[in-house]
């Protein structure tokens, strides 16, 4: 059990018999009246965003939630298999548990994965990653500072946008929450 005060960034909440996770949060005190804080939180299961407002000291009971360095091994068909770098125990994660960390995810890929008493809840990867680009259209000559985009295939499968002078075979720097290009990997 924690209060309102007690609150930060990646803390799991339980209310209503649900799991929230607090993205932001916000101590306001008015001129007037009482103090309260401003939270937005991600539905852990969903990923549905809510702002709720407490006020000031309330008393919130906070989710043990576990997060362990796991290696992504393998997707079975059904369910992805990681492995705890510690024990070498196996869990597999459901794909809608994944959600969108599968287009970043090779074999061997190092993830946090979260579970409460037992049950995973997220698949949380790096900010970013180095992935080789599989198929992209030629760029033009001459067409390089137009800051134009053009569609390229990754290795695990996934589609971005990279500016025209990106080839097929290069590494790229991929960001994992937004699918954007972040630039060549040197050497």
């Amino acid at each position: 059990m924690a209060t309102t005060n007690d609150l930060k960034n990646g803390m799991v909440l339980k209310l209503e018999n649900q799991l929230w996770q607090v993205v932001e949060f916000q101590h306001v005190k008015p001129g007037k009246g009482p103090a309260f804080v401003r939270t937005k939180l991600r539905h852990v299961e969903s990923g549905k965003n809510v702002d709720k407002t407490f006020n000031a000291g309330t008393k919130v009971e906070t989710a043990t939630v576990d997060r362990r360095t796991m290696q992504y091994l393998y997707n079975d068909g059904s369910n992805y298999v990681f492995m705890d770098t510690g024990t070498y125990e196996q869990t597999e994660v459901d794909p809608d548990i994944v959600g969108n960390a599968k287009n970043f995810m090779l074999e061997n890929t190092e993830a946090i994965v979260a579970t409460n008493e037992g049950r995973v809840l997220f698949v949380e990867l790096p900010a970013s990653v180095e992935l080789t680009v599989t198929y992209t259209e030629p760029g033009v000559v001459g067409d390089s500072a137009t800051g134009r985009t053009k569609p390229a295939t990754v290795e695990t499968g996934h589609e971005i946008q990279v500016p025209l002078f990106v080839e097929q075979g290069e590494r790229i720097k991929v960001d994992t929450r937004d699918s954007s290009y972040l630039g060549r990997v040197k050497g």
